[in-house]
């Protein structure tokens, strides 16, 4: 039986985990938010998709680095095929934020309809082409997809950071996030900046769709909790900010894991949830919110 300290040890490492694929979710859904400033709940079922793609290449026996770029492809049209059709269309006529709220709640529930319709509604698994082995650090158990799973949100957070910060592209969307008339101004095309925006988010929704349905089984609505964590960790940090909205995810899987040290695992819901309530009803700028104001 494992000792208190290895106990802990593990939770918090299962929180790391479940933090990275949170962090994905976030960074993309809080990016969407800040350049194209609307609540895009789709972002999940895009996740979905990405997750049932990667399914359906590796089932046709497709070498595993060919579909994951596959994956990603199919994802990011997808992605931009619902900006264009649907949220530009709704920009075009001037549409109100709660408008294309409601688009993106009813593009959510046609995409998990879709999802059934298509691939059904039984759980289905990816088959990995080579085993998964478990390592053991210490008091810490970890397989070598968790492993790949920490490393590939690492990289990936890493990369959108250096292209928001040190990039022509970047610094495009972070204008346009601050002042659209100013950045206009300057000759900024608000409608290139959110099929980018899009297009990153898409990427990031399908690299977390593949490697939750790698580590997990796959069903029709799993974007939609996955959503829900992604959404909660960006309220946590920032949904202003996508480096707060990083840090908040990660605070949530780990927060998430200890928490069921005291109660049952089905509570890990609940301790999101209720998280999120707090931060909306204390502190609803976020850990990071005070800080952007200021800035």
């Amino acid at each position: 039986m494992p000792s208190m300290s290895g106990l802990a040890a593990q939770l918090i490492a299962n929180g790391i985990i479940a933090g990275a694929i949170y962090a994905l979710v976030a960074a993309g859904f809080s990016l969407i938010y800040n350049v194209a400033k609307f609540v895009h709940f789709a972002h999940g079922s895009v996740l979905a998709l990405g997750a049932y793609f990667m399914f359906t290449f590796t089932s046709t026996k497709m070498p595993f680095i060919p579909a994951i770029i596959l994956t990603i492809g199919a994802t990011c049209i997808a992605g931009e095929v619902i900006n264009r059709l649907v949220y530009r269309q709704l920009r075009e006529r001037k549409a109100s934020n709660a408008v294309l709220l409601i688009a993106s709640l009813a593009l959510m529930i046609f995409i998990n309809a879709l999802i059934i319709a298509v691939w059904g509604a039984d759980i289905k698994t990816i088959v990995m082409p080579y085993e998964n082995p478990v390592f053991e650090l210490g008091d810490v158990l970890i397989t070598g997809v968790q492993i790949d799973i920490i490393i590939t949100a690492v990289v990936l957070l890493l990369v959108l950071w250096w292209l928001m910060k040190k990039t022509r592209i970047g610094k495009g969307m972070r204008a346009l996030a601050d002042n659209k008339d100013v950045a206009q101004t300057v000759g900024i095309n608000p409608e290139k900046m959110y099929s980018i925006a899009f297009l990153i988010g898409s990427v990031l929704a399908a690299v977390a769709g593949i490697l939750i349905g790698i580590e997990q089984n796959l069903h029709p609505v799993m974007g939609v909790s996955l959503m829900i964590k992604g959404f909660t960790g960006a309220v946590i940090g920032s949904l202003m900010s996508v480096p707060g909205a990083v840090l908040g995810a990660f605070l949530l899987g780990i927060v998430e894991n200890v928490g069921i040290w005291w109660l049952p695992s089905g509570y890990k819901d609940a301790i999101a949830f209720a998280l999120l309530f707090a931060f909306l009803l204390f502190r609803p700028q976020g850990l990071l919110g005070k800080k952007m104001r200021e800035a």
